[in-house]
């Protein structure tokens, strides 16, 4: 398979339970919607990009269990190269459960491993897909070091080096050195820069910061406000297009995904921008954070948004 696009990131399984309300201690509740699909967001991400119709492989990490070969299977059946997903002897697939209340607040319990996490030889295994992409997808919720590793194999190759997330710190420098382009949601840009995101020009500061430091793109979201693209010849901020939002649990998947197959397409910042926030606010309309994006519904979608300059 000629991969266009290698996500390195968790992959897992979800488990989403919809109630009207969470019970306190002693209590109960019940549930309305129960749904167990692949997960993580390395997997979330490489589904987005199979259903924008972009060859795509996955790099991660299963256990040897039962349901890292159902995560597995699943991921093959939604055409996802898994050929560099490792699975690890003796290790537990991770497990993501989200609670989703009738006020459409999340909550998270989770149980990813450090032995479901990648390391740099998982990493360097994968350099024939990387060789065949043309963009890196590199999740930073993986080891700091992993993590590099994945981006220098990306820059070595000559692919577009795509990092989703906060560097930790002991890498950071270095990380953003080798982006290409970089998205962050409003506490991730706190993190790398010190700066609370509450408004438009809050992140086009946090964005000129973290231009100077490597990156090409920056992609920045305001929370409840919009997402703000920005690069070294302008920027553009697209605010949230009133979308009915049932859960943002998977909104920024979905958006870097359809942002990097924009980019790949040859689209400029601005436009890959537009079909980016177009496929976030699709996954915002749904329960869960599995995508149901195609690439017709996502162009679609972005005739609508309309964006404007800070200020």
């Amino acid at each position: 398979m000629a991969a266009a696009a290698v996500v390195f990131g968790p992959v897992g399984r979800d488990l989403l339970l919809c109630v009207d309300d969470v019970p306190d201690a002693g209590e109960s509740a019940g549930v309305w919607q129960r749904r167990e699909v692949l997960g993580g967001k390395g997997a979330n991400q490489a589904v987005a990009f199979a259903r924008l119709g972009v060859e795509v492989a996955l790099v991660g990490v299963v256990g040897d269990d039962s349901a890292g070969a159902d995560a597995l299977a699943q991921a093959e059946a939604d055409g996802i190269d898994v050929s560099c997903v490792v699975r690890r002897a003796g290790a537990s697939t991770g497990l993501i459960v989200e609670v989703l209340d009738g006020e459409n607040r999340w909550r998270y319990l989770q149980d990813t491993p450090a032995s479901v996490q990648l390391d740099g030889a998982d990493v360097l295994g994968a350099r024939d897909v990387v060789e065949r992409a043309a963009s890196v997808v590199v999740q930073l919720q993986q080891p700091a070091e992993s993590a590099l590793t994945a981006a220098r194999l990306a820059r070595e190759v000559g692919c577009r080096v795509v990092l989703d997330g906060a560097p930790e710190a002991e890498h950071r420098r270095d990380l953003l050195e080798l982006a290409h382009v970089l998205r962050a949601d409003g506490h991730e840009a706190e993190l790398l820069t010190g700066t609370s995101i509450r408004g438009e020009t809050d992140a086009l500061h946090a964005a000129g910061n973290l231009l100077g430091q490597g990156p090409r793109l920056v992609a920045l979201a305001v929370e409840g406000v919009g997402n703000l693209f920005a690069w070294s010849e302008g920027h553009v901020f697209y605010p949230l297009d009133g979308a009915e939002a049932r859960d943002t649990t998977g909104a920024g998947d979905a958006l870097v995904a359809a942002l990097v197959t924009a980019l790949d397409e040859g689209l400029d910042a601005a436009e890959a921008g537009r079909w980016a926030v177009a496929a976030a606010s699709l996954a915002v309309e749904h329960e869960g954070g599995r995508p149901r994006l195609t690439y017709e519904s996502v162009r679609t979608r972005a005739d609508r948004q309309r964006g404007r300059p800070v200020g």
